[in-house]
């Protein structure tokens, strides 16, 4: 059974608020196959900021996700921790630019994450590299392992082979 083919789409954007929140589908597989730290895109944001632990805080805008709180509640988003707001000055390092303003930057990151999809298979890798990884040192103490990865994985196939 290949799934190779499936897609998931990991953001939702949220026009009232100017932020996204990660899509039930996404939470789904990211939750069934441990690919959370404190939030299920951390690992993405590493990703995107040259493979380094600066990009697991690129969504770290507490204060700007206090603003919004209210209205996010009236909306019903319950948990503001699970808005994600773009701010450009984070996308940018300052070491050979800025090449581009603030607002292109905006504009480009929330196109990005708006039309961000990714593979099962690449969900299905990041969660054996990470399950390896957890099995191999000891400061995790066995936190977080699937012992029966494989198996969760044929799961998540079948659930999106009868869709």
């Amino acid at each position: 059974m290949e799934n190779r083919d499936v897609k998931i789409k990991v953001f939702d954007y949220i026009p009232e608020l100017d932020c996204f929140k990660t899509t039930p589908e996404y939470d789904s597989v990211a939750f069934q196959l441990e690919l959370s730290d404190w939030s299920p895109v951390v690992w993405i944001g590493r990703l995107f900021a040259n493979d380094n632990d600066y990009g697991e805080h690129w969504f770290d805008h507490h204060d700007e996700r206090e603003v919004l709180e209210e209205r996010a509640k009236g909306l019903g988003h319950h948990d503001s921790g699970h808005l994600y707001i773009v701010l450009p000055e984070y996308f940018q390092d300052g070491r050979d630019g800025p090449c581009n303003s603030p607002e292109i930057r905006k504009r480009f990151w929330t196109d990005v994450l708006g039309s961000l999809h990714l593979s099962l298979d690449t969900l299905f890798e990041k969660a054996r590299y990470d399950n390896d990884k957890r099995k191999n040192r000891v400061e995790y103490g066995g936190s977080g392992i699937i012992e029966n990865l494989e198996g969760v994985i044929e799961g998540i196939r079948g659930d999106y082979a009868k869709s």
